[in-house]
């Protein structure tokens, strides 16, 4: 019995011992230009855990966060499209300059909540914008699944509290290099500022800009209020879409078998992106106003206001994106059927 028992507990830690990296046959090198705080890490964590063990250690993943490989989406995506780099997250707006149509998350007032973002994006339109990436990439940038990156954008300043799109006119406020968040901006009557990520805790101390639209979890982590930011209104204008790439060369060179393992790591990666920037934003919506930070969620009618003010994007994306229309369309008819099947589901769990 307790020969049994020592050769049953021998064969649990055998199974239960990591495969080393050199016993695998493919490596995966994955990158993501930020931290452990963050939700990539945690997503990263995941596929890394998944797709070792699915793949019974044939398949290995090294993840390289920060700037250790590449520092910004096109150096990144470009090493990616080389074989450098097997695995890449970018928001739509760091994938914006080879895929412009990628924009088409960012905007505005589209999906209403956290069921609706999750609903679209572990539907077919990821694998619309897949297909047209493929066939614009040359076949080198494959989209492997949408993920999460910090909750929902909001504004956030540090002159005074946002409740109408009035309230924004005249603010500096910081976006990124992308052409549709600084139209946003500007159709709401602010002056869009480009300033890099790494610049904005100094560029809101100094007034260079006076606010950004950000999510909870970022702003707490940069530790924004310290430069002046204490004004956030939960208008929840974009869902901050995190978009996982793969080469596609290196993703068509396993096995099926392991293609499938891989898939389903993403698919695992997705759930964790999902979950992450809900838990950790209730700690940081928490601090935000322990520190004497003024929250404040719009009325209904107030965010009908904002999206009305934001009109004129849509018209912007469609004219000046080359499938923009097509696109857009295709987005609102995936936005629609997603809050008609959650309407539906909701009433039978009511009853």
């Amino acid at each position: 019995m307790l020969k049994t028992s020592l050769t049953l507990m021998a064969a649990l830690a055998l199974t239960a011992t990591p495969v080393l990296a050199q016993d695998a046959e493919y490596t995966l090198r994955a990158v993501a230009n930020s931290n452990e705080n963050d939700e990539d890490y945690d997503g990263l964590q995941v596929f890394k855990s998944y797709v070792e063990a699915a793949s019974n250690g044939l398949i290995a993943v090294d993840i390289y966060m920060g700037t250790q490989l590449c520092s910004n989406g096109a150096e990144c995506l470009q090493g990616v499209a080389d074989g450098s780099i097997d695995v890449y997250i970018s928001t739509s707006d760091g994938a914006a300059g080879l895929f412009p149509y990628v924009q088409v998350l960012d905007l505005p007032y589209i999906m209403a909540d956290d069921r609706v973002a999750e609903r679209v994006l572990t539907g077919d339109f990821p694998r619309t914008l897949r297909d047209m990436a493929l066939e614009d990439s040359g076949g080198m940038l494959r989209l492997m699944t949408i993920g999460n990156t910090g909750g929902w954008r909001n504004f956030a300043n540090t002159e005074r509290r946002i409740q109408t799109p009035a309230d924004l006119e005249g603010l500096k406020m910081r976006t990124v290099v992308a052409d549709l968040p600084q139209e946003l901006v500007r159709a709401l009557g602010a002056s869009p500022t480009p300033i890099p990520w790494p610049e904005l805790f100094t560029s809101l101390q100094t007034s260079v800009v006076e606010g950004t639209a950000n999510g909870i979890t970022d702003i707490m982590s940069m530790r924004f209020p310290e430069a002046g930011l204490q004004y956030l209104t939960l208008d929840n204008h974009a869902y901050m879409g995190a978009m996982w790439w793969m080469s596609n060369e290196s993703f068509m060179s396993l096995p099926e078998d392991m293609r499938r393992v891989v898939v389903d790591g993403f698919a695992q990666l997705q759930q964790a992106t999902f979950a992450s920037p809900k838990r950790k934003s209730i700690a940081a919506y928490e601090e935000f106003v322990e520190g004497g930070g003024d929250l404040y969620v719009p009325t209904p009618e107030e965010k009908a206001a904002f999206a009305e003010a934001a009109a004129p994007v849509y018209d912007w994306f469609a004219a000046n994106v080359d499938g923009g229309e097509e696109i857009l369309a295709t987005f609102r008819e995936t936005v629609e059927q997603a809050e008609a099947e959650l309407a539906e589901e909701r009433a039978r769990d009511t009853q």
